[in-house]
Formats: C-alpha cells, sequence, structure tokens
C-alpha cells in the first residue's frame, strides 16, 4: 500500500470569510492559521501549500483578554545602534488594526518558505465592507 502524496495541480483554494466582531485574537488567529495552512482539509501535506484564502472583515473590532490591551508591546529592530521601537497595543490598534491581526496569524505559521505564499492569501479589512464578496458567493462558502 503506497501513501497517497497530492499534486499542486490537485490543490483548489477556497474563499472563507470570518467576522472579528467580539473575537478573542488569539483564538480567531489560531483559525485563520489553519485555514491558510490547508490542515482542515483532508489531503494535508505539510511541504506543500494546500490552504485557502481567509478574509477577516471588522479588524478594528477584535478584542483580547486580561491586560493585554494596556501591557502588550509590539518591538522591531532595524540593525542599528539604537534601533530598537516599541509601539503598544492600544496605539498600534487604534492606527493600524489589521496590522495586529497579521502579526499574530504570521507567529502561529511556521517559519519556512511557504509562510510568505500563506500571509499572501490572508486579507484583513477595516469595516464591514468585504471586496471579495464576489468570489466567496461564487465558492459557497460562508
Amino acid at each position: 500500500m503506497k501513501t497517497y502524496q497530492p499534486t499542486s495541480k490537485e490543490v483548489t483554494r477556497q474563499w472563507h470569510l470570518i467576522d472579528a466582531k467580539g473575537e478573542v485574537l488569539g483564538r480567531l488567529s489560531t483559525q485563520i492559521a489553519k485555514l491558510l495552512m490547508g490542515k482542515h482539509k483532508a489531503n494535508y501535506s505539510a511541504h506543500m501549500d494546500s490552504g485557502d484564502y481567509v478574509v477577516v472583515v471588522n479588524c478594528e473590532k477584535i478584542v483580547v483578554t486580561g491586560k493585554k490591551a494596556e501591557q502588550k508591546v509590539y518591538r522591531s529592530h532595524s540593525g542599528y545602534p539604537g534601533g530598537l521601537k516599541e509601539v503598544s497595543y492600544r496605539k498600534m490598534s487604534e492606527e493600524f488594526p489589521d496590522r495586529v491581526i497579521i502579526h499574530a496569524v504570521s507567529g502561529m505559521l511556521p517559519g519556512n518558505r511557504l509562510k510568505d505564499d500563506r500571509l499572501k492569501r490572508l486579507k484583513v479589512i477595516k469595516g464591514d465592507k468585504n471586496p471579495y464578496e464576489d468570489k466567496i458567493k461564487e465558492n459557497g462558502k460562508n
């Protein structure tokens, strides 16, 4: 008996719409990461990208639990001396609420050559207006 290995031609990508209104950031991010990787499919294979497209609306209405709204900090470093930048969760969620979700999902995806392609299929939108509505309806999934 041989193990079945799907080919890239056999991958069918579906569109999923997720409403982030009132959802907890970490729990929502794990669901999105699963859909982007394709782990919900029966023919999942870790070495190839078989995930779907994910559209997240109402990203500014996401919530965090505990004291994370005051204590969480996003850090980045330019590589130069004194190049550390820190942005609080509160400021990031007010200015760029889409980046909060993208950063959380990015941390939950494996750090391999497939990560960039998977993140390109994540569409995060402010408000409830969905520009990808025709593709989601065509897919028949909501």
